[in-house]
């Protein structure tokens, strides 16, 4: 396979991966192409790339900064804005789970919690019944959610470091 094959190729399924994690398919395309490119990229690179518009490069350039897995360079004597994604995998894999936990996770549990409270007076069997599995599955994804927590916060400590150098 050709290196430009094999660029295009990875490009194409880690946008196609987007939308498995939460972003459309352009914004996972340009976080691909910019994680791979051994320098910064300015816009127009990136719409040359992927032949996309003006509008889409610097609407998804700019979701991507707002996730903090993109960011701007600036290079001495250049007008133009260049950009580089997160290269280490560990930081963009946590990243990546805190916006995560920030735009699905958060916003569930604040529904669950609504919801499971809203219906207390109402004594039926039913409504019991609604209020006791929301409530357990509002305790659950609280469960979840404070694990990824630790877990993000993990490698962050000298447990976490000794433990992911030995994986290393």
């Amino acid at each position: 396979m050709e290196f430009k094959e094999a660029k295009n190729k990875f490009v194409q399924t880690w946008g196609a991966l987007g939308s498995q994690w939460g972003i459309n398919k352009t914004m996972a395309q340009i976080h691909a192409l910019l994680m791979i490119a051994p320098e910064p990229l300015s816009m127009e690179d990136v719409m040359e790339e992927l032949q996309i518009s003006r509008g889409n490069a610097s609407m998804n350039l700019r979701a991507l900064m707002d996730w903090g897995i993109v960011y701007k360079e600036f290079k001495q004597g250049e007008r133009k804005e260049f950009f580089i994604a997160e290269k280490d995998l560990d930081e963009l894999a946590v990243k990546i789970a805190q916006e995560r936990s920030k735009r699905e996770i958060k916003p569930a549990l604040k529904v669950l919690k609504e919801v499971s409270s809203a219906v207390k007076e109402n004594k039926t069997d039913e409504a019991k019944h609604f209020t006791e599995q929301t409530t357990k599955l509002y305790d659950f994804v609280l469960k979840a959610d404070n694990m990824l927590e630790k877990a993000t916060e993990f490698k962050d400590n000298w447990l976490g470091k000794l433990v992911m150098k030995i994986m290393k």
